[in-house]
């Protein structure tokens, strides 16, 4: 019976702290976590053309990627085009991105960034370096981006890379 009694109080004295403390209960209830792809996207000297190499590669402003999602079951759960800055870097917030299985879902297995067009007459062929033609990889480098009511998850894929459609002969 004392036992029954102090487990009563107990749980009363819980309750009370959650009304005493509402602001504690409700910020985790607002924090909303996002996922976010970085990268940058290149264009490959002719020297490496032909190759995985990045050397003397020039970023591309105003180049566009596709983010793509898939479900377990394969299907397309996100799909979204983001453009990169006069720094040829682009920071894709992946909003109203869901995962409806935590370990199947998850944005290092089941999202990839391929490359879509560049402004760059010059430099708009895509290459495979580092998969951006078949969908590049997601990787976490432990980066977080934590704010009032938000914390987001950054997620790095890339660097890819386009190549110019004609390239000189190396002089001898």
């Amino acid at each position: 019976m004392a036992s029954s009694r102090h487990f009563a109080v107990f749980i009363s004295s819980l309750l009370l702290l959650s009304l005493a403390f509402p602001s504690i209960a409700s910020q985790e209830e607002n924090n909303k976590s996002e996922v976010v792809i970085e990268g940058m996207v290149y264009c490959q000297s002719c020297d490496y053309n032909g190759t995985q190499s990045l050397s003397k590669a020039v970023p591309i402003a105003s180049a566009k990627v596709n983010v793509t999602c898939k479900n377990e079951t394969n299907q397309v759960s996100f799909n979204k085009v983001f453009e990169t800055d006069g720094g040829g870097y682009y920071f894709a917030e992946l909003k109203g991105f869901q995962m409806s299985h935590s370990l199947l879902d998850h944005p290092m297995q089941s999202c990839s960034v391929k490359l879509v067009s560049s402004p760059d007459e010059n430099c708009n062929i895509p290459t495979n370096v580092n998969n951006g033609i078949d969908g590049s990889p997601l990787r976490y480098e432990g980066k977080r981006l934590n704010g009032t009511g938000y914390d987001s998850v950054i997620y790095a894929a890339g660097p890819v890379a386009f190549r110019p459609a004609q390239c000189l002969a190396p002089s001898p």
